[in-house]
């Protein structure tokens, strides 16, 4: 339960960046890959996994969105067939003799 808490903290707050302080006026610089430690290490792991769970999940999600869309909107012939139907109805639109502008 704690790694999960870890993970969803992760996702909400963003990625965790290995930092050092460095100079007089004292300025945090992010760390190299040589300067990593095993507690940075671990933390950049946590990264990854909270990354793979969110492309894993974004999957199915585009899936589903995909599959809403077209039963909303149509298939991309429904949609033609939704144009061609629109501006044939434009172009027959005409004012009747009993009408004003």
């Amino acid at each position: 339960m704690a790694k999960d808490s870890e993970l969803w903290d992760v996702i909400c707050d963003g990625p965790f960046v290995p930092t050092k302080t460095s100079g007089d006026p004292a300025v945090t610089i992010p760390k190299t890959r040589k300067e990593f430690n095993d507690a940075d290490r671990k933390s950049i792991e946590k990264n990854f996994r909270a990354k793979k769970i969110l492309v894993c999940a974004s999957q199915p999600a585009k899936e589903i969105w995909e599959a809403l869309q077209i039963a909303h909107e149509g298939t991309t012939q429904v949609k033609q067939s939704k144009i061609d139907m629109l501006t044939t109805e434009y172009e027959l639109f005409r004012m009747k003799d009993d009408e004003s502008i």
